[in-house]
């Protein structure tokens, strides 16, 4: 085999390699911060794996976590395709679960079917649209669309606090305003026998769909063009602002429907317990994955693991439930900072011919 045809096998390592080194350095710098602390880091990782994978109750815990987690990083991941960075996902979530709810109020007396068909199109409609309004941006007026999304994330949610709180209050919810409720006959039951939140295969199926979409179409493969090279693309005569719209579509539309999902499965209502940082976690996966939609499976049960410890940690060891969100804040930098390691080692280059 020559060595230009080992390239892509080489090139598969560097993106595997780069973020595994990235994480071994924030879980050693996370453990010089516990050792501050006069706490054990041996004592907390064996923690974090009781607590994550230690049992099946825990994986159960790891699971449900993971599935919304798996919809929000697709937010990022799929415009990340384009060299987009959409941070806008909490936003989506949280309006793709009111919008369901809202939608689904008048045939909760009708059959549950169409109930959660309602709500899932509804949820995947609201997110689609809130996403696409920082595509449009991008696309048609130049505007930078981490900024846009960033600022239509405080809005999204300002009008979701607006709305819960205000018009579209159920005058029975006193401790926690809330819209009215769908119904237990319209709730979600768990998948069958694993007794595992409904979203971990709508996650999976679709993280899978995303995958064949962008690696196994034209238009997935024009995408990761635009993604190369925005200007290059657009000289070939490549639709860069259809593309764009069409992958923020996408991305927010799989956030909002987490959020349909969501109140569907567990809350049966919209309040304030969908705004639980699901979208910000996702910008998380979606960088520690590459934006690839098959590796983001991997990198959510493990974010999911981190998140359904956090009260063992609290229990055992005594620290505050942030802990696990300074880690991951760290695995965050540290990936950024990883993105300078590619293309620098030289067992990763093209070698010429001999």
């Amino acid at each position: 085999m020559s060595a230009d045809a080992t390239y892509p096998l080489r090139r598969s390592l560097e993106a595997v390699f780069a973020p595994l080194l990235a994480l071994l350095g924030a879980l050693v710098l996370f453990s010089v911060f516990l050792v501050g602390l006069g706490q054990s880091p041996e004592d907390f990782f064996e923690l974090v794996w009781d607590g994550a994978f230690g049992s099946w109750f825990s994986m159960q815990n790891t699971l449900q976590r993971a599935a919304p987690l798996l919809l929000t990083a697709l937010c990022v991941a799929i415009p990340g395709q384009l060299g987009l960075v959409i941070i806008g996902g909490e936003a989506a979530v949280v309006l793709g679960g009111l919008a369901a709810t809202v939608c689904a109020l008048p045939f909760v007396n009708t059959s549950p079917i169409l109930v959660l068909a309602v709500m899932a199109v509804t949820g995947t409609a609201a997110g689609a649209l809130w996403i696409g309004i920082s595509g449009w941006l991008r696309a048609k007026r130049g505007v930078n669309e981490t900024i846009a999304s960033l600022v239509l994330a405080y809005i999204g949610l300002a009008l979701f606090n607006h709305l819960v709180e205000g018009v579209l209050r159920d005058p029975a919810s006193l401790n926690k305003p809330s819209t009215c409720g769908i119904g237990d006959a319209n709730m979600l039951d768990t998948v069958p026998w694993l007794e595992i939140h409904p979203g971990l295969p709508v996650g999976l199926l679709a993280c899978i769909g995303c995958w064949i979409f962008i690696y196994r179409t034209t238009t997935g493969f024009a995408s990761r063009v635009t993604g190369g090279n925005i200007r290059a693309a657009r000289l070939q005569g490549l639709p860069v602002s259809k593309l764009i719209l069409l992958a923020c579509a996408i991305g927010g539309g799989c956030a909002g429907l987490a959020g349909a999902i969501e109140v569907a499965a567990e809350y049966g209502r919209a309040n304030a317990s969908l705004n639980a940082g699901y979208g910000y976690t996702g910008i998380l996966i979606a960088f520690l994955a590459r934006f690839n939609p098959l590796t983001v499976i991997p990198m959510a049960v493990l974010l999911g693991g981190l998140g359904a410890a956090g009260g063992l940690l609290q229990r055992r060891m005594g620290l505050p439930d942030a802990t696990v969100q300074v880690l991951q804040g760290m695995i965050f930098i540290a990936i950024l900072a990883s993105d300078t390691l590619y293309g620098r080692f030289q067992w990763f280059q093209p070698r010429a011919a001999a």
